[in-house]
């Protein structure tokens, strides 16, 4: 892979992975629009690794309570972070299993500009709805199991390109009523398992065959998606401080109907 490519899908993975607009649909668009040869699977998973660098430095507070808090004496915090770390386990059940069956059965199956453009267009809107009309109350501590469970049911969703990971699990946050700022902080916090097994999927995939990406284009992308994504979520969680959704809505919008009219317009 030049070293152009290589930026450029470091760029759209790190801006788009944490942003609601979906970073698997936007890196399956790059090989169209641009005419390179489809990055492969293991660049994409690559890519996703130096996300979860960045989501694992920013929500560092969060992951050290959760990783010592069997070391720790007995507390309200103790008892917050115990149940938040079940709560994300339960909730990537769905997605890990999902994930695996496509992986090892149809790993191409759902790699279609086609795919992007009707999710795109179909999860803006159910994104403004559940944003416009839930209530702002909650925050990740008061989420009940069967919460997890329905963020997690909502996260396999997300296996399809278009989807975006990110922004399904937000909308099924204000589904149930999640503060934003609190829907995008248990999002991606979310995304660390998953993340991490992708991750290890495409390392097995390297090591096991004779093709896909060098292991040196692999490191370089993990690095320089991680310093993109890093700025990402600082500003994600800033702007849903004072904003809603809805440029993100706008957005997919927009990216929907130009993919339906460049795919559909000239047939």
């Amino acid at each position: 892979m030049s070293l152009l490519q290589i930026v450029v899908l470091t760029i759209v993975q790190g801006i788009t992975e944490f942003l609601p607009i979906s970073s698997s649909g936007h890196l399956l668009l790059v090989p169209v629009v641009t005419g390179w040869p489809d990055q492969g699977l293991n660049i994409d998973a690559a890519v996703h690794v130096g996300t979860l660098l960045a989501v694992l430095v920013y929500f560092w507070r969060d992951v050290l309570a959760m990783a010592t808090s069997p070391l720790s004496r007995r507390s309200p915090e103790r008892t917050a972070a115990r149940r938040l770390f079940a709560f994300l386990v339960l909730g990537t059940i769905p997605a890990l299993v999902a994930g695996g069956l496509i992986h090892s059965f149809a790993p191409d199956f759902f790699r279609s500009a086609k795919v992007v453009a009707w999710t795109t267009l179909g999860y803006a809107v159910l994104l403004f709805l559940a944003d416009r009309f839930s209530p702002t109350l909650k925050r990740v501590e008061h989420i009940k199991l069967s919460g997890a469970l329905i963020i997690g049911l909502a996260q396999m969703l997300a296996l399809v390109p278009g989807t975006s990971r990110s922004g399904i699990t937000m909308t099924a946050g204000r589904l149930l009523g999640l503060e934003r700022t609190e829907a995008a902080r248990y999002a991606m916090l979310l995304s660390i398992p998953a993340t991490a097994a992708a991750g290890a999927l495409a390392i097995v995939d390297v090591l096991t065959s004779d093709g896909g990406a060098a292991p040196g284009d692999m490191l370089l992308a993990i690095g320089l998606t991680f310093l993109v994504a890093l700025g990402a979520i600082w500003f994600l969680m800033n702007l849903l401080r004072r904003f809603t959704f809805t440029p993100f809505v706008i957005y997919r919008l927009l990216l929907g109907v130009a993919l339906v009219v460049w795919l559909y317009g000239y047939s």
